[in-house]
């Protein structure tokens, strides 16, 4: 069991309750062997599970005084390097795993989905966060404009109380696997920039919206032939349905 030292700071919370590590490298063993690269170490009590994997483990940790004890408790077992997790490389071929400080969810995921490479990830985040990237009950544009590229999948839900100190609401599992064929060609802008316009455009549900940028003869065809209500809203949308609809504003 993992005690936490030092300040409590950016919203970090450690994993007290040891079936939550193991849980999570449960998830990981799933997917082919790359090296793991795991941001914001902490104390290292997911450092330890995720060595059972017998893959080379990277642990990047800001705090100096857990980078001592990090590599007092691991030795040569685990490459241990002081660093910023929203600022680490990630143009490897990684996979990443993070119990993420919930006041930097919103720049790594940010960095995270902008960068080359990696294969998987498997983020510990606010079980609310968890959900709407994983498009629970309705996507979101953040995930909508890198669902061509990416699949986000929803684990377990992590009660407050596996963590020290105590956060008042609970964790989520969010896995994270990049597409091997995306459903979108070409550069990322034109399509985050057509998602944007959808989700912020006006009109009465997203086939009206559509109409009105794009014209109402491609927004009939395209709702009616991949099955788009009328009354859908942009958050209704599936990845598939948003792929299409680039298409067709492009061609």
């Amino acid at each position: 069991m993992s005690r936490p030292l030092g300040r409590h700071e950016h919203g970090q919370n450690f994993l007290v309750d040891p079936a939550v590590p193991a849980a999570l490298t449960a998830v990981a063993a799933r997917w082919s062997p790359r090296p793991l690269l795991e941001l914001g170490a902490g104390d290292g009590a997911l450092t330890a599970a995720l060595l059972r994997l017998g893959r080379p483990v990277t642990a990047i940790e800001l705090d100096p005084h857990r980078v001592v004890r990090l590599r007092q408790r691991f030795g040569d077992t685990v490459r241990v390097h002081r660093g910023d997790l929203t600022r680490e490389r990630l143009d490897r071929p990684v996979d990443v795993v993070s119990n993420v400080p919930y006041a930097l969810t919103t720049p790594l995921l940010r960095r995270l989905l902008g960068a080359p490479r990696w294969a998987h990830a498997l983020l510990l985040l606010q079980w609310e966060v968890a959900r709407k990237r994983a498009a629970v009950g309705g996507t979101t544009a953040l995930t909508a404009r890198w669902w061509p590229w990416f699949e986000f999948r929803l684990h377990d839900r992590v009660p407050a109380r596996a963590f020290r100190p105590v956060p008042s609401v609970d964790g989520g599992v969010l896995e994270i696997v990049r597409r091997e064929h995306p459903l979108v060609s070409g550069p990322v802008r034109p399509y985050q920039r057509l998602v944007d316009s959808v989700f912020t455009g006006r009109g009465r549900g997203v086939v009206d919206v559509v109409g009105r940028r794009f014209g109402r003869d491609v927004a009939g065809r395209w709702a009616a032939e991949c099955g788009v209500d009328r009354r859908a809203l942009p958050r209704d949308l599936g990845p598939g349905q948003w792929a299409e609809l680039h298409a067709r504003a492009r061609s």
